[in-house]
């Protein structure tokens, strides 16, 4: 297996994801902020066990930007068309932060298609959350530099460094501010206004598939609390908070991360079965 390759779903966006390995399909869905790039240190770990894949989003990385607002259900719609194109019947999902949202609004809309969850470092809604900035000052605190001009390098490493844990090793302040230096402005301001809009709370009790809640213990944008609280509302949910990580503990400690991740699938592989055909994944 030499490596993640990176291949595209047709369509109105076209979309662009990375792919290693083979079996089950492990489905990585990336933050506000991020890129397929952000999940480079989970495919490897992972991929001798699943075909694990991570995605630019539609507006993000490689895939194509879109006309018109957004909503989630597009990108609900985007992750069908992924299993679809991959011939997977089912996935299990793993996202961060908006990745975790997205994640949210798919299992309603498609519950038969989802594995099992892992939410990570997100929150069901901004209505009711434990959060440290109303929703005025989450999209003003995110824009507001692109509007007046700011390039997504100048405004990078400002972000990321607050929203990190101070103890983040060099390599994954890097890999942040690289991933959030190439957002799309225009399709970047969208998913920050639609995501105030955004709320699944109601949901969280009727998830019905296995769920893994990992969090950082010094995220300052989505604290443990938030995380304690859809652990309560989702009934098959177990909790796992990661000691010296902020709001990106995939990238902050991913030695960590991937030891409770694999745990966890460990116990729920085969609710999924191989991807359709048997030979996508294979590198």
């Amino acid at each position: 297996m030499s490596g993640w390759k990176t291949e595209y779903v047709p369509g109105k966006p076209r979309l662009a994801y990375d792919r290693m390995g083979r079996g089950p399909l492990l489905f990585f869905l990336h933050g506000i902020g991020g890129s397929r790039s952000n999940w480079h240190l989970q495919l490897p770990a992972f991929a001798t066990d699943f075909t694990a894949i991570s995605w630019d989003a539609r507006g993000y990385g490689l895939s194509e930007d879109y006309d018109g607002p957004l909503d989630f259900a597009d990108f609900s719609a985007d992750v069908v068309r992924v299993l679809d194109h991959l011939g997977a019947d089912k996935a299990h999902l793993c996202g961060l932060s908006m990745g975790g949202r997205i994640a949210q609004d798919f299992y309603p809309r498609h519950p038969e298609r989802v594995a099992t969850l892992t939410l990570c470092d997100t929150f069901p809604g901004f209505e009711g959350a434990t959060r440290a900035q109303t929703p005025e000052e989450f999209v003003d605190s995110r824009i507001k530099p692109l509007l007046e001009g700011k390039t997504p390098m100048e405004v990078a490493a400002a972000r990321v460094g607050r929203l990190m844990s101070p103890k983040r090793s060099e390599d994954a302040f890097r890999r942040a501010v690289e991933s959030s230096a190439s957002i799309h402005i225009e399709s970047y301001i969208k998913t920050v206004r639609a995501s105030i809009a955004f709320n699944r709370a109601a949901d969280l009790p009727n998830i019905k598939v296995p769920t893994l809640l990992i969090f950082g213990r010094e995220d300052p944008l989505t604290p443990p609390a938030i995380g304690e609280v859809m652990a309560r509302h989702i009934p098959d949910s177990r909790l796992v908070v990661l000691e010296d990580a902020g709001h990106m503990a995939n990238l902050e400690q991913p030695a960590a991360f991937n030891a409770a991740l694999r745990a966890f699938l460990a116990r729920h592989r085969d609710r999924a079965a191989p991807l359709r055909g048997g030979s996508a994944g294979q590198e």
